[in-house]
């Protein structure tokens, strides 16, 4: 199936994607912990192995030149988000080839399965407004509160407080980045090629415990 939209160098863009019939995608930490270093090494021109960097840092891996640069993610049990700005022309889709197919052979030879893991070929949208873009560090860095909330958007959260420590308390996204959190994780994203919204993290916090206070996804 065709594309409906093309990737253009300096443009935005959100994309996604979920198990194929609502799998889960993600079973238990060693899963979320390869899909978080694929998206850093597979995010480089050069070829790799995993398992000849499988013991290393995300600082000791020579990736070559950047794809893309990404300016947030969350896993999901069943999907994944990732905000991201081409940087190279051709670098997404490069990049979510070697990401995706990375990731689904190990998952199919760890449990032991075959064909297809993820449901068709990833979404993207094309971020084209900055209401927009800043709206996306909101909805991308919210989507864990589904698993102790699942229609929260819908009803409101009842319990706000439980809401933040759960995010406080999630290592699958970037959140914690934003959050000023030192970890090996920082180095997958790329903040300078981004919108600087967030001048501190109080700012960050401060916008996110306002979406999580309006307890409602507002239409893009």
């Amino acid at each position: 199936m065709e594309r409906k939209i093309l990737f253009a160098v300096g443009e935005y863009y959100h994309i996604y994607n979920r198990g194929v019939e609502k799998r889960n995608i993600f079973t238990n930490d060693s899963d979320y912990k390869r899909f978080i270093k694929l998206l850093f090494v597979a995010n480089g021109t050069k070829s790799f192995v995993y398992r000849d960097l499988k013991d290393k840092k995300l600082s000791e891996i020579n990736r070559g030149e950047q794809l893309v640069a990404i300016g947030a993610y969350c896993q999901m049990p069943n999907h994944f988000h990732i905000l991201v700005k081409e940087i190279k022309k051709g670098g997404i889709s490069l990049f979510m080839e070697k990401f995706t197919t990375g990731y689904s052979k190990y998952f199919n030879k760890k449990y032991d399965r075959v064909g297809v893991l993820f449901q068709d070929r990833f979404k993207a949208q094309h971020v084209d407004r900055d209401e927009y873009l800043k709206y996306l560090f909101a909805y991308i860095h919210l989507n864990p509160i589904k698993i102790i909330e699942s229609k929260w958007k819908e009803k409101k959260i009842k319990n706000i407080k439980k809401a933040e420590q759960f995010l406080q308390n999630y290592k699958y996204s970037s959140f914690l980045d934003y959050m000023g959190v030192q970890r090996e994780e920082n180095k997958i994203l790329s903040l300078e090629e981004f919108p600087k919204y967030f001048l501190s993290t109080h700012e960050f916090q401060d916008f996110i415990n306002d979406w999580i206070e309006l307890g409602a996804e507002k239409e893009k």
